[in-house]
């Protein structure tokens, strides 16, 4: 099974080069789709640089947003399966095949994460307040 990451930018130029590492050092058959929103913190630099045999970079010529450019990721997607990954790492590959275990073995078409099962140590404590307010709302 070939996965597919998408990994939306937007002024992750502290971040991203660790991003794509830690998705590459994941040992499934991937590929690596990177789309720069038009950062204006030399995060397009850095990917324009970029130079990885399993990473794709797309660059937006203007800011559409997160969702904007998970579709121009998935439209370039080859992958059996599909996982976005945020750039700011928040979330950890590693947990790649946990969450593809259940549709490997037949048991699932698709799987959800969730941030609030398991272990929080990796989220701030904003980010845990505003997504609990956003489901209370």
């Amino acid at each position: 099974m070939k996965l597919s990451v998408i990994i939306p930018a937007y002024n992750e130029k502290d971040t991203i080069v660790e991003i794509i590492e830690r998705v590459a050092a994941v040992p499934i058959e991937k590929e690596i789709i990177v789309v720069d929103d038009c950062s204006t913190d030399g995060t397009r630099a850095i990917l324009e640089n970029l130079h990885h045999p399993d990473v794709t970079v797309m660059l937006h010529g203007c800011n559409g947003g997160k969702g904007s450019a998970i579709r121009t990721g998935i439209a370039r997607a080859t992958g059996d399966s599909v996982i976005i990954q945020d750039a700011d790492l928040e979330y950890d590959p590693q947990d790649y095949p946990t969450l593809l275990e259940p549709i490997i073995s037949g048991r699932a078409n698709v799987v959800y994460g969730s941030r609030f099962l398991g272990k929080l140590e990796r989220m701030t404590l904003i980010q845990r307040e505003d997504d609990f307010a956003t489901l209370l709302t």
